[in-house]
């Protein structure tokens, strides 16, 4: 086998410098490997821990005061908005989109 740094022809400081740059492509190849690792590693982290999109069917009765009627229903973010009105004073319910359980309960009332 022959020694590669040393090419026929070529001067000491030449393939000192053929051998520097060798090294230093040896130094950038690296690192651009681990850099892709690293990415692919995330992107697999955030694949299976995220659970998927699995979509899970439940049925949910939620009680409401007698007489009271939703006037509207909306989304915000990940929280389904139900307003209602209960004998004329307005009450805003929150519930997690995901499993429907109630979050929060705010009610308006009239100053007298």
């Amino acid at each position: 086998m022959t020694d590669t740094t040393e090419l026929p022809g070529q001067t000491p400081e030449q393939a000192a410098l053929v051998a520097r740059v060798r090294r230093m492509m040896l130094i950038a190849g690296l690192t651009t490997a681990i850099a892709i690792s690293a990415v692919l590693i995330a992107i697999g982290y955030r694949l299976f821990r995220s659970g998927g999109s699995v979509t899970t069917t439940s049925d949910v009765t939620a009680v409401l005061p007698k007489g009271a009627r939703i006037t509207s229903t909306a989304v915000a973010g990940d929280q389904l908005v139900v307003t209602l009105d209960v004998g004329g004073t307005t009450e805003i319910r929150t519930f997690d989109a995901r499993t429907l359980k109630p979050t929060g309960r705010l009610k308006f009332a009239n100053e007298p």
